[in-house]
This record gives structure tokens, sequence and C-alpha cells, in this order.
């Protein structure tokens, strides 16, 4: 496989990341949902900290750029609402209905995972390739294994949110909701998008009109796992 080039890095760091995701765990209210997917994102990219020190990932370096990059989309769009600006639409909608209280836990979850893959993912490897000089396919190890990590985003939310499965019967809307969304496709079309937007990076407006269609897309898919639920 191909090395990046060594070029200077993002200026922000894993640490950095985490001592940000950190603080929002400790001021945001508990039944918030941004606080929600927090709490499970904190938990992943604790996780993608220790393997990138334990000597698990092929190039380390990449894989720290790479994670870096990929949730300062996510702390951009925090910070955004915090001056009163809007985020990108595919975050749009787990701000509005963050303290819905017909909306329950997995589902804040499940629409912060939605954004962060379904649009982040590919800007954030584009960024990594901005950045380390090299193309999608050098980082395709490195965006594998922080596929698997990501797996267990699901996992969390199924296993600490989900009620009982005394609770969660077939006919409960929660189940339908939460069966139309695949983490698996979101991550596999994550990375068809990055390759795109890649080959498209000399050509800034179809590239920028592509961007924007996918923001939309995914925000509209948001919304819907959003639905409010009766109690």
């Amino acid at each position: 496989m191909p090395h990046c080039r060594h070029v200077p890095t993002a200026t922000g760091s894993v640490d950095t990341v985490l001592s940000r995701m950190r603080a929002l765990d400790a001021t945001l209210p508990a039944g918030d949902g941004i606080a929600v997917f927090n709490r499970v994102y904190l938990t992943v990219t604790e996780a993608v900290a220790r393997d990138i020190d334990g000597g698990r990932f092929p190039d380390a370096r990449a894989a720290s750029t790479l994670d870096v990059r990929f949730a300062e989309r996510y702390l951009a769009a925090v910070d955004a609402v915090a001056d009163a600006r809007r985020p990108p639409a595919c975050w749009r909608p787990l701000f509005q209905f963050r303290r819905h209280p017909q909306v329950r836990p997995p589902q804040f979850a499940l629409a912060g995972v939605n954004a962060h893959i379904g649009h982040d993912l590919a800007l954030a490897v584009v960024d990594t390739c901005r950045t380390l000089g090299c193309a999608p396919g050098d980082l395709e190890d490195e965006f594998d294994r922080v596929g698997e990590l990501l797996g267990s985003l699901e996992e969390r939310v199924r296993e600490d949110l989900m009620p009982g499965p005394d609770l969660l019967r077939i006919a409960d809307p929660l189940t339908h909701l939460l069966g139309s969304w695949s983490l698996e496709r979101a991550r596999d079309a994550a990375w068809v998008a990055a390759r795109t937007l890649w080959a498209l990076r000399r050509l800034p407006d179809l590239a920028g009109e592509f961007a924007a269609r996918l923001d939309e897309a995914v925000g509209l898919a948001g919304r819907m796992l959003l639905t409010p639920l009766p109690g």
C-alpha cells in the first residue's frame, strides 16, 4: 500500500478531542440528545486512542489524523449551535429534537451516528488526505479498522440504551425505526462518498454540490430516526 507523504499533520490531537467530549459529558444534562450521542461516541474514541497507542493500526499517524479530523466535524457542529450558527443539515434534526420528551435515547444515539458516519466520515477522509498528502486508497486499512470500532457504536446503543426484550416488542415503533438504519451500509456509503469527493477535488463547484446533497440526504434520514414515539 502506498504511504502518505510526510507533511504537517492536523493541529489537533486525539487527547484534545477526548478532552472536549469529556467536558461535554460533564456539563450536558443526561437526557439531552447530544449528551446521549456524546457518551457513546466518547467510548468509541477512547477505544480508538487505545488502539493507536497499542500499535494496532498499520499507520498510527494516519489513524490519529483521521480520528481527529472525524471528531472535529462533530465538535464543529456543537460549536456552531453554541455560537447561534446553523450546523450542517445532517446535524440539525438532533439539535432541534434533543430535548423532545417523546424521542427515546436510542433514537438520539442513532441520529448522531447517522450524521457522523453518513456525512462527516466521508469529509474527514478527504480532510485527512489533504493533511497527509495521500489519496483515500492509502487510508483504506485505517478506515476499515476505525470502521470496526465504529461497529461498537451500534452495539452500545442496543446494549446500553434499548429497553429489555419484555418491553421491546415487534410491534413497537422503535423496533421498526432502528431496523431501518444500518451502520454497515452507512460506512460503505461513506467510503464511496469519500472517493467520489476526492475524484472531484479539481471540480470544486461539483464537489460542493455533491457534499451539499449528501448533507441534506443524511439530515432527512436523521429526521426520520427522530420521529417522536408514544411512551
